[in-house]
């Protein structure tokens, strides 16, 4: 069976508990922590005058070249890990993308949100009107 696409969630979200234990996730941040001895990076992001911090395991990913300070996007799975606040993301890809506009990036991603709230709206409207077509 195959994992269930990846949502993006920002780097905020990714620590606020909502998440699950094995949920697919997609999320950014500039890499400020490389420990190659512990398989653990870190994604930072500033948002609202608040640093936030995502820790990312990379065993599924090395070796790999990281280049502190640079963006990064991750796609992995949620895990409970000890000794670390909050989640961590078992990374299965780890890209370099630097240069990308993070303001850019976290526009089109409300605008994802927004386009499935809509399309998810919209079908459970028809689903009401094909039960109420059918059930008079």
């Amino acid at each position: 069976m195959l994992p269930a696409v990846a949502v993006y969630y920002f780097p905020w979200e990714v620590n606020s508990g909502a998440l699950q234990d094995g949920e697919s996730v997609r999320t950014f941040g500039r890499l400020t922590q490389y420990e190659p001895e512990k398989s653990r990076a870190s994604l930072t992001t500033q948002h609202a005058s608040k640093e936030h911090h995502v820790v990312i395991n990379t065993s599924f990913v090395e070796p790999f070249n990281p280049i502190i300070g640079a963006q990064y996007i991750v796609l992995g799975e949620i895990e409970t890990a000890q000794g670390v606040d909050g989640v961590r993301v078992c990374a299965r890809v780890l890209n370099c993308v630097d240069g990308v506009n993070i303001a850019l990036l976290q526009k089109v991603i409300n605008e994802q949100r927004s386009f499935f709230r809509e399309r998810q709206s919209h079908l459970e409207g028809a689903a009401v009107q094909d039960a109420d077509a059918t059930g008079s």
